[in-house]
């Protein structure tokens, strides 16, 4: 079977170019390694632990830099060998031999240097959810929804992601807590492997599809929308979590006030039958500041909805306060590097049905082989990987421009 045919991604450059390392940057580097230092020396006269790990966490970029300046003063002397009159032929020409492998060399310790500044997700190595509601398109947004939760689902099983389906509610209002054919509303899919965030979190956003829906009768393409979030997903209390998670500091992402939430329970909808119109066991929360609802009617047991609920309500919390401290960061960007946020509420990927094509709209990348994407497959994560590789890139254009900035306010307060 031959492979599926791959459209080259859109030519992306770097936020720091192949031979070089931003000032700012470098700067910056050499101030951690310093600390490093520092720290290294004071564990080895008195171990604490908030020392070493934080001695740990600087390592990566200590080696980075201790790296690239070994490339660096390589090719400074092979540039210095070639532009020397005085060098000897024989010389000369080794040091033309070695120059290639060495510029490489350099662009590779440059980059490996570049990519350890970038602070790691806070949420990165967490489980997550994933939240996936129909948008414009009406009936066929409903289907197509339905469609993405069995791909996700089935990316799931293919790559050893444990999942299962915290919400499922149709377009009818009925929940289903295995799921159903029927048009779908709301569904939440938690992906319990830790990790699962760092590798989904390049799904959030709008998923748009272009096909001929099954009762358009004159062969008229249609397109609608899907809203897909990812969340990071928490356990039930801090118990089992330990670092920068604290459900009780309310300084914390993590934190909320069981006083600004209010707890509602009501008849559970759905088809009838002995138990679903006839006892409270649907739970909705509703959080008096933000006005974050959410509500859970999936299980017969109202303490299970109540613990979903919250379960829920946190993520979306935790995730929303992420994001606003990070959109000053997102103005900054735009403002020196002319780089849109793409997130939520933005077109990220087209699902076109008549070309058999997949297009994802920030990495550039095209694959023609939808039903290999649909089922969870190679394609799938062939597109996942171009989008985590120019997340990648949009994070180091953040923190150069970041970088930059606090540098040139400095610069500023030292001449006042």
């Amino acid at each position: 079977m031959p492979a599926p045919a791959v459209a080259p991604a859109r030519e992306t450059q770097s936020a720091a170019s192949a031979d070089s390392v931003s000032p700012a940057l470098l700067s910056r580097a050499r101030s951690v390694a310093a600390e490093h230092a520092t720290l290294s020396k004071k564990l080895a006269e008195d171990f604490d632990t908030p020392t070493a790990k934080r001695v740990g966490e600087l390592a990566s970029i200590t080696e980075a830099l201790r790296s690239w300046e070994k490339a660096n003063q390589s090719l400074s002397e092979l540039n210095a060998l070639l532009h020397d009159s005085s060098t000897d032929p024989e010389i000369r020409e080794l040091a033309a031999d070695d120059l290639a492998p060495t510029i490489t060399a350099f662009a590779d310790a440059s980059q490996s240097l570049t990519t350890s500044l970038v602070p790691k997700h806070p949420f990165a190595d967490l489980p997550c959810l994933l939240e996936i509601r129909p948008g414009a398109g009406g009936s066929e947004a409903a289907l197509f929804a339905g469609d993405l939760l069995r791909m996700y689902q089935a990316y799931c099983s293919r790559n050893g992601l444990r999942s299962v389906l915290l919400k499922y509610e149709d377009a009818n209002g009925m929940a289903d807590p295995n799921g159903s054919d029927a048009p779908l509303q709301e569904a939440v899919l938690e992906v319990e492997t830790s990790g699962a965030y760092g590798v989904l979190r390049c799904e959030a956003g709008v998923h748009r599809v272009q096909r001929v829906p099954a009762t358009e009768s004159k062969g008229r393409t249609h397109t609608s929308a899907v809203s897909v979030l990812v969340l990071p997903s928490f356990p039930i209390d801090d118990s089992e979590v330990s670092g920068e998670i604290n459900f009780n500091d309310p300084n914390s992402d993590y934190y909320v006030d069981p006083k600004d939430v209010r707890t509602d329970v009501m008849r559970a909808k759905g088809a009838g039958g002995q138990h679903v119109n006839t006892t409270d066991s649907a739970v909705r929360l509703t959080h008096l500041p933000t006005g974050t609802v959410v509500a859970i009617q999936d299980s017969r047991s109202q303490p299970k909805n109540r613990e979903k609920a919250w379960h829920l309500l946190r993520s979306r919390l935790a995730q929303a306060r992420r994001e606003a401290r990070e959109e000053e960061m997102v103005q900054m960007r735009r403002s020196v590097v002319g780089v849109a946020k793409m997130g939520r509420g933005d077109k990220i990927r087209t699902y076109n049905w008549g070309q058999q094509r997949v297009t994802d709209h920030r990495s550039g990348l095209s694959v023609h082989d939808l039903d290999d994407v649909l089922e969870g497959g190679d394609s799938l994560e062939k597109v996942m990987e171009s989008v985590r590789g120019w997340l990648g890139e949009q994070e180091v254009k953040g923190l150069i421009a970041m970088e930059e900035s606090e540098s040139k306010n400095e610069s500023i307060g030292g001449k006042a």
